[in-house]
C-alpha cells in the first residue's frame, strides 16, 4: 500500500464548447465534485486533479491531458479516474489505444465511474469499444450539426469568430456588432501607415516591440483571462510577422464582415487551411472601418510587390513597378559597396540574365535620374488635378470615353451572350441524358456529343470569367479615381519621393531604349497612374479648349 500512496491518483476533468452548452451536468464543477467523492468513497490517496476547460474531446493535445502523460510516462500515476470514458476522449482509435495499449504498458488502472468501467476488473468492460464508438459518432454527429448553425450564421451576415480583432470592442447593446477601441485602433492606423511607407512587417513588428507595446494576445489575456496556445507571458511586445501580416490583409478594418475565411479539415483534425474566395462570404459596410480604402489600396500594393529588403538591408521604393517597355520584363535594381551611390541604377532583367543572347537590350537607368524625373513628373501632374480639378476629371473621361466605352458596351454584350449560350448547354445536358437514358441516343453517340458540349462550356466558363474582371476593373477605376484625387489634395508640396507617395500614386512605370538626342543619351519613361494610367497634360490651348467643351456641355 505504501507504493501505491507515493503514486499519484488522477483525477481528469474535459469539457469542451460544445459540451458547455448541455448544462451543469458536464460542467467542471460537477465532474470534479463526482471524482472526488468516488475518491474518497473508495479510499483513493495522493489525489491530483487535472482539468482541461473548452477542449474538444477528438483531439488528445490538450495542456493538462499531455502534462498528465508525461508523470504516467515517469511512472508516477497508478491510477487514472475520469467521470466517463467520453471525457477521456471522443476518438475511440486514440481511447482504445490508451485503455488497451498504453495504460496496461504503464501499469495504470483506469475507472470511467458513470460506465462502471474499471480495467482491474475484465467484467463489465466487454462494452467499452461500443462505448467508444458511440462517443466518437457523437462528436461527429455534433460537429456536422455546428458546422451547420454556422454556416446558417454566415449566410445570413452574422460574424461567426468568437475572436474579437484587434482594434475592435463588443456592441454591449447589439449582439456580434463590434465598435471601435480607441486604445488599439491607433496602433492598428500605426502598422497601416508604416508598411504604406514601405516598411515590411518583420521591422513593424520591431518598432511596436520597442514602443513597448502589448502583442494582442497579451492584451487579450490582460483583458480578458484568456490564455491560448501562443500566448508568451514572457514575451509581450513580441510582435510576430506573421500577427503584423494577418492585420495588413484583414478586410474587417474596412467595416466589411467576411465569414468562412477558413475552416478546420476535419472534426478529428483542427488545423485550419484557407477557403477560396469564391466560397466565403462578404458583407461590406458592417461596422464602422479603422482604415480608409485608399491607405488600404496603398498598403495591399505594397504587399503585393513583394517588397523585400536589398542585401544592403534598405527597401527600393520602386519595388515591383519598373518595367521593360520592349519585351515587359521587371527591372532589377544594380547596387553594391563598390558602386558610388551616384550610379546606383535599374536595368532589364532579361537582359541582364541572357546577356551575349541579344534577346533584349539593357534599358539601364540610374537610380538618381529615375527619380528626378518621377519627381517632376508627379508634381506636374498633382499640381494640375489639385488646381484645375474639374478640367483634370474631364480631360481623364475624354481620354477614356469613346475607346473604352465602346470597349465596355462589346463586353457586356459578349458576357449576356455567354451566359444564354452557358444557359441552353445546361438544357442540352440534361435533354441528353434523358434521350440517352430512354434509349432515344446510343451510348457512342451520347458521348461524343457530351465530350463536344462540355468542352464548349469549359471555354464559355473561361470566356466569362475574363469579360466579368474586364467590367469589374472598369468598375474598380471609377472608385480609384476618387481615391486618387482625395490622394492629390493632401500631396500639396512633394519634395522628395518616399515609397508611400510612389506606392498611392503610381501604378506602373515603363523605361525605354535609350536614345540620344542633342548628343545626349536620354530615357523615356511612360508613368502609369493609379485610376488614371498615361496622361499627358494639356498646355495652355488644349486647356482652353477643354474649358470651351466643358462650357458648352454644362
Amino acid at each position: 500500500m505504501s507504493n501505491q500512496t507515493e503514486k499519484i491518483t488522477a483525477l481528469y476533468c474535459r469539457l469542451s464548447q460544445e459540451d458547455e452548452n448541455k448544462g451543469d451536468s458536464n460542467s467542471i464543477q460537477n465532474q470534479r465534485a463526482i471524482l472526488e467523492k468516488y475518491a474518497k468513497d473508495n479510499g483513493f490517496e495522493n489525489i491530483q486533479i487535472f482539468i482541461d476547460d473548452g477542449y474538444s474531446g477528438v483531439s488528445f493535445n490538450r495542456p493538462d491531458f499531455q502534462r498528465l502523460l508525461e508523470l504516467m510516462e515517469q511512472g508516477k500515476v497508478s491510477t487514472l479516474i475520469t467521470k466517463d470514458l467520453s471525457r477521456l476522449g471522443r476518438n475511440y482509435i486514440e481511447v482504445g489505444n490508451y485503455t488497451e495499449m498504453l495504460f496496461p504498458r504503464w501499469n495504470i488502472r483506469y475507472i470511467a465511474v458513470n460506465d462502471n468501467y474499471d480495467s482491474l476488473y475484465s467484467e463489465g468492460n466487454e462494452f467499452a469499444p461500443f462505448k467508444n464508438l458511440f462517443n466518437e459518432w457523437f462528436a461527429r454527429d455534433t460537429s456536422k450539426k455546428i458546422r451547420a448553425v454556422v454556416k446558417a450564421k454566415a449566410e445570413r451576415g452574422e460574424r461567426v469568430s468568437t475572436q474579437i480583432p484587434y482594434g475592435y470592442k463588443k456592441d454591449p447593446d447589439v449582439k456580434g456588432h463590434l465598435l471601435i477601441d480607441e486604445e488599439t485602433a491607433p496602433i492598428v492606423r500605426r502598422i497601416f501607415e508604416l508598411c504604406a511607407q514601405g516598411m515590411g512587417a518583420t521591422n513593424i513588428g520591431n518598432v511596436l516591440r520597442d514602443e513597448k507595446i502589448f502583442k494582442p494576445t497579451i492584451r487579450r489575456y490582460h483583458e480578458q483571462g484568456i490564455y491560448g496556445t501562443v500566448t508568451d507571458t514572457d514575451k509581450p511586445y513580441g510582435w510576430t510577422a506573421e500577427t503584423i501580416g494577418r492585420i495588413l490583409k484583414n478586410e474587417v478594418y474596412l467595416g466589411h464582415t467576411i465569414n468562412c475565411r477558413t475552416r478546420v479539415i476535419s472534426y478529428k483534425d483542427k488545423r485550419q487551411v484557407d477557403v477560396p474566395k469564391n466560397e466565403q462570404y462578404r458583407f461590406e459596410n458592417t461596422h464602422e472601418a479603422i482604415i480608409d480604402k485608399e491607405t488600404w489600396d496603398a498598403v495591399q500594393k505594397v504587399r503585393e510587390g513583394k517588397r523585400r529588403r536589398n542585401n544592403m538591408g534598405e527597401l527600393d521604393k520602386y519595388s515591383g513597378l519598373l518595367y521593360c517597355s520592349d519585351c515587359g520584363s521587371k527591372l532589377y535594381f544594380v547596387r553594391g559597396k563598390s558602386i558610388k551611390p551616384s550610379d546606383y541604377n535599374f536595368i532589364c532583367s532579361r537582359y541582364r540574365k541572357h546577356i551575349g543572347e541579344q534577346l533584349c537590350t539593357a534599358h539601364r537607368i540610374r537610380e538618381v535620374a529615375l527619380d528626378e524625373i518621377i519627381l517632376e513628373e508627379t508634381r506636374r501632374i498633382t499640381y494640375y488635378a489639385r488646381t484645375k480639378t474639374r478640367e483634370f476629371v474631364e480631360l481623364i473621361n475624354k481620354k477614356s470615353s469613346s475607346e473604352n466605352r465602346r470597349e465596355l458596351t462589346a463586353k457586356t454584350n459578349e458576357l449576356a451572350k455567354l451566359e444564354k449560350r452557358n444557359a441552353e448547354l445546361n438544357t442540352l445536358f440534361k435533354r441528353l441524358y434523358e434521350d440517352n437514358v430512354l434509349g432515344k441516343i446510343p451510348d457512342e453517340r451520347f458521348s461524343k456529343m457530351m465530350g463536344n458540349y462540355e468542352a464548349e462550356q469549359k471555354e464559355l466558363i473561361a470566356f466569362t470569367a475574363k469579360a466579368e474582371e474586364t467590367l469589374k476593373a472598369a468598375e474598380q477605376d471609377k472608385v480609384d479615381l476618387r481615391v486618387f484625387l482625395e490622394t492629390i489634395r493632401k500631396c500639396t508640396d512633394i519634395k522628395e519621393l518616399t515609397p508611400e507617395i510612389v506606392n498611392r500614386l503610381i501604378r506602373r512605370i515603363e523605361v525605354h531604349k535609350s536614345a540620344k538626342i542633342d548628343g545626349r543619351k536620354r530615357v523615356k519613361l511612360d508613368v502609369y497612374f493609379t485610376a488614371v494610367g498615361l496622361i499627358d497634360i494639356p498646355d495652355e490651348k488644349e486647356l482652353l479648349e477643354l474649358m470651351e467643351e466643358i462650357r458648352k456641355s454644362a
